[in-house]
């Protein structure tokens, strides 16, 4: 009968191994070592206690059966009990008192028929508890958890013992002991394992948030981008998954899937590290790392003196009256002033250039002044290879106001990082022939806005370093879609996105929610210095007009409404002026109404 029993124990010990390496949240990890440690010697109660960094071990689990006590792990219920210090906080002397932290100092486990009868612990603490109960603690088992470095990371204590088919309490055998030393063995390892996965993911998580923190603090032209579509990309995922009809039915998500999303979402501008400051903040056409119109007036401010030094020269050679000269001197600087001002008011990028705006400026381009000084020393490597390009004029020299010079061209560099036909990440873009173009004319002559093609290139190009640095990291078998989610926020439902130019049917449901989430973020964004934040009504208008275009999923911007959650995130996220009544039923098809 005893090998029978013994047997049964073995298996069911091995069992338990099982099952403590399948599980993988960590409080049902820690409910089960307990319950199971408690079922194979029927004790009637017992704590699990977790050491913390600052060697104190935490009260995480508490069961007592016939008080009926369940306090932690899955219960909901907190244990308010404090923490029991392994070391005495003003001696540092070793806490050798209380059998919680003498078994995890020692390492040892200590076996005690009753509490009641020991002189070595103190269980002053427990007696309290038992005249306020009426319970009687008597035989303990209290047992180290040590990892496979042999570090004690907590201690199973067990209560009570009770004989089979009785409720009378027992001392622990000394054939259970082995078993339940068998079990913390086979606990510790899964506990620590799950606790460095644990630490991992929040390693994992805090260096995200740090890359997108970082991005946001970068530009103030990002703002909190990073860290709010995040937010809104999971209000807009738990709709979707809470619709019982309709399209997203059958849409779900499990924890993997949830996690997947969440570091796709915290991910999905990651590539904006490789963009320039000088682009992103870019605000008037000449702006580079500094605006260069101050180049520009300075040249107009020689061509002014020159005229001035002309009219001097004239006077004193006598060769036309002085008030005709003085005339011809105040129309010149009149002139020249009116045409700084235009391209002053040019590179602000405010007013549409039209053709006539265009002749103008290359006219203007046409004045000349005299340079005296050698332009390529003082400067660097890199322009000065530029300059090279063409023979350096000799002094003094004759200039245009305004240039499309050869080194205001930078070249690509090595092989282009995409190609249109044959690219292994599916990239279909344009890619303009230069890295960058300088040229003062060129940039002046921009339509709208203040970026060139190749600047705006250059941002959208955020798009691609994102998924070219995503697809390089090894990313386990249940994060494979990080890359997807992250990668797909300016793609558009009609395939007139980028950078692989899906349509519908090629994105799956979180990446058209992160394009949305991505859009609507940026159209209310408070905190962009080049455009006031847009009022609630407005953002929702203008994507009304995107899903009209089918530039975005038309049956997620309609959830995106009734569910609220364009109310929602603007209460969390919107100045308060911003937010005013939206008319949506305007915006709902008929079958959404």
């Amino acid at each position: 009968m005893a090998e029978d029993t013994n047997a049964n124990s073995f298996q069911r010990l091995i069992e338990i191994g099982i099952a403590l390496s399948a599980e993988r949240d960590i409080n049902r990890l820690m409910e089960t070592i307990l319950l199971e440690a408690k079922g194979l010697c029927n004790a009637d109660g017992g704590t699990l206690y977790i050491r913390t960094e600052d060697d104190r071990l935490k009260f995480e689990i508490m069961r007592t059966d016939s008080l009926n006590i369940a306090m932690g792990g899955t219960t909901g219920k907190d244990i308010t009990f404090p923490p029991v210090n392994m070391y005495d906080p003003e001696t540092g002397e070793k806490n050798l008192k209380q059998v919680a932290s003498a078994a995890a100092l020692t390492a040892k486990s200590i076996n005690i028929s009753d509490a009641y009868e020991v002189q070595d612990y103190d269980f002053s603490g427990t007696k309290k508890f038992d005249e306020q109960t009426g319970y009687r603690s008597k035989s303990f088992l209290t047992v180290p958890l040590k990892n496979s470095q042999d570090e004690v990371i907590g201690v199973l204590q067990l209560l009570n013992a009770k004989a089979p088919g009785s409720d009378e309490v027992i001392a622990f055998s000394a054939e259970i002991q082995p078993l339940i030393e068998a079990l913390s063995s086979q606990a510790a390892v899964a506990l620590d394992n799950q606790q460095l996965l644990a630490s991992q993911k929040q390693l994992l998580d805090s260096f995200i948030e740090l890359i997108a923190s970082a991005i946001d603090a970068k530009s103030p032209y990002t703002g909190g981008h990073c860290q709010r579509v995040p937010e809104l990309t999971k209000m807009l995922a738990k709709a979707a998954v809470d619709s019982k009809q309709g399209t997203f039915a059958d849409f779900d998500l499990n924890e993997d899937q949830w996690y997947e999303l969440h570091i796709g979402a915290w991910l999905h501008d990651c590539g904006k590290v490789t963009t320039p400051e000088y682009v992103v903040d870019k605000s008037t056409k000449l702006e580079t790392i500094y605006d260069r119109i101050h180049e520009v007036r300075t040249r107009f401010e020689v061509v002014k003196r020159d005229a001035v030094i002309d009219y001097l020269k004239a006077l004193i050679d006598n060769k036309q009256d002085a008030e005709t000269l003085r005339t011809e001197l105040e129309q010149k600087l009149t002139s020249l002033d009116d045409d700084f001002a235009f391209i002053a008011e040019s590179n602000m990028g405010g007013e549409f250039m039209a053709p006539e705006r265009v002749e103008r400026l290359k006219e203007i381009s046409k004045i000349q002044w005299t340079r005296t000084l050698d332009d390529r020393i003082g400067i660097s490597f890199e322009e000065l290879k530029r300059k090279n390009l063409t023979p350096a004029p000799p002094l003094p020299v004759v200039e245009n106001l305004l240039a499309d010079r050869v080194d205001h061209i930078i070249a690509r560099e090595g092989p282009p990082a995409i190609a249109k036909d044959d690219n292994p990440f599916g990239f279909k873009l344009d890619m303009p022939e230069n890295k960058f173009n300088l040229g003062e004319v060129y940039n002046l002559s921009i339509g709208r806005g203040t970026l060139t093609e190749e600047e705006r290139y250059k941002i959208n190009d955020h798009i691609v370093q994102t998924i070219i640095m995503l697809e390089q990291l090894p990313f386990p078998k249940h994060l494979k879609r990080v890359p997807e989610y992250a990668g797909g926020h300016h793609e558009k439902m009609d395939g007139t996105g980028y950078p692989r130019k899906l349509s519908k049917s090629d994105m799956s449901v979180p990446a058209r929610i992160m394009a949305i989430a991505d859009i609507f973020e940026a159209l209310t964004a408070a905190d962009r210095p080049y455009k006031p934040p847009k009022k609630l009504s407005d953002a929702v208008k203008i994507m009304s007009f995107m899903k009209k275009d089918a530039h975005i999923d038309d049956e997620l911007f309609e959830l995106f409404l009734t569910s609220g959650i364009y109310k929602d995130y603007a209460e969390r996220f919107l100045d308060p002026g911003q937010i005013d009544e939206v008319d949506i039923s305007q915006y709902l098809s008929k079958a959404a109404e």
